[in-house]
């Protein structure tokens, strides 16, 4: 009985953080000096980690770790601050939190021989503190590749009508880095969640010199559409009945 009712205080204590169907996230901030810059305006770099509360401390630390600029972008900040010297900012941005799901995007921005930003969407399941995968939530993966790689063939159709509309831009070969873009399976794996529905994202990877002119490469599906796709047994399942 005396066991029993310790069960019951234990799962009373904890019911908060075992069911939250959202978690508290705090920006903490960290400007890193690095001991020997290659330039002036090397001198430093700024680093905004997202902070998570809400859950249980075992699953606060499990979600902080998925969202990590380490785990996401394989972040060293060794290297950073010696070696690598790239790196001026790192923040984030927190798109969805509710329904026990966190979808946030982490942005790291920098320069070498030319300023560039990285950025990543990641979809976590607060339930389990795991990054969603598309098998966790979708069915008939090839299916659904295919489906978004019509939506970027007409997207790429459409920009490079664009370009020739432009006297600026006329010129411009979009199909000289067309050419390798091929929404498939593997790219199913950046996607956002909203009330609305999934947005699958591709990188088409064009250079800094003509980067103004690449395609958003964001393919948004409304939960009507996705309703064939989405696994009946996942964390999706509730938006897609």
């Amino acid at each position: 009985m005396k066991r029993n009712l310790f069960i019951f205080i234990l799962l009373f204590a904890f019911a908060p953080a075992l069911f939250a169907q959202t978690v508290v996230i705090t920006p903490k901030k960290t400007v890193y000096r690095r001991p020997k810059p290659l330039m002036d305006f090397k001198k430093s770099f700024t680093v905004i980690r997202p902070r998570v509360k809400g859950l249980t401390p075992a699953l606060n630390k499990k979600v902080e770790t998925a969202i990590s600029y380490e785990k996401v972008a394989n972040f060293n900040l060794k290297e950073e601050l010696t070696e690598i010297q790239w790196l001026e900012e790192a923040s984030y941005e927190v798109n969805y939190n509710k329904n026990g799901i966190l979808d946030i995007t982490i942005f790291m921005s920098g320069s070498g021989a030319y300023p560039s930003v990285y950025q990543k969407t990641i979809v976590v399941n607060l339930k389990t503190g795991a990054q969603v995968r598309p098998p966790d939530v979708f069915t008939n993966l090839a299916g659904l590749a295919a489906e978004v790689k019509k939506a970027q063939r007409a997207e790429m159709k459409n920009a490079t009508e664009e370009y020739k509309k432009d006297p600026e831009t006329a010129d411009f070969d979009g199909l000289e880095y067309f050419r390798e873009a091929n929404f498939t399976v593997k790219n199913l794996n950046e996607f956002s969640v909203s009330d609305k529905g999934v947005t699958f994202i591709y990188n088409y990877g064009f250079p800094h010199v003509v980067l103004a002119l690449e395609p958003e490469g964001r393919f948004f599906y409304s939960w009507t559409e996705l309703k064939s796709f989405v696994r009946r047994d996942g964390l999706l399942a509730r938006f897609a009945r």
